[in-house]
């Protein structure tokens, strides 16, 4: 059974995309902790993050790194935060946050409610950066 990540991917539900190659996805967060929340995902659906092969997953992180000044760029905060929770979705995926403080990388808390207008908006200004 697809995930909806691998639905994402696939282009049977939209996303905001921030950026893509052949291995990798990133586009942002439906539902994120702040403004400029992003989710890089592998395309080859894989639920645990540590079952990536090596290579791979060194690739996803260079990759979240090419991803993630853009997000600087365009979301002003101190550090772009990187977690790696994997609860939700059965299909490994990092998250990027712009951060102030360390709250704002609290899965805790309540998620913020965006429209797909502000979606849109936040996704053409991070990819500007790119």
């Amino acid at each position: 059974m697809s995930t909806i990540f691998s639905k994402i991917i696939s282009g049977e539900i939209p996303c905001h995309k921030i950026a893509e190659n052949e291995q990798f996805l990133a586009f942002l967060d439906v539902m994120p902790l702040v403004e400029g929340h992003v989710l890089v995902v592998p395309k080859q659906e894989i639920d645990y993050i540590f079952d990536i092969e090596p290579e791979t997953l060194g690739n996803l992180m260079k990759f979240a790194q090419y991803v993630a000044p853009a997000i600087r760029k365009a979301i002003p905060c101190k550090r772009i935060g990187v977690a790696v929770i994997g609860l939700e979705v059965p299909h490994a995926h990092v998250h990027l946050v712009p951060m102030n403080t360390a709250n704002d990388l609290n899965f805790t808390q309540a998620k913020l409610q965006v429209s797909q207008e502000s979606l849109a908006k936040t996704a053409e200004l991070i990819r500007s950066f790119l």
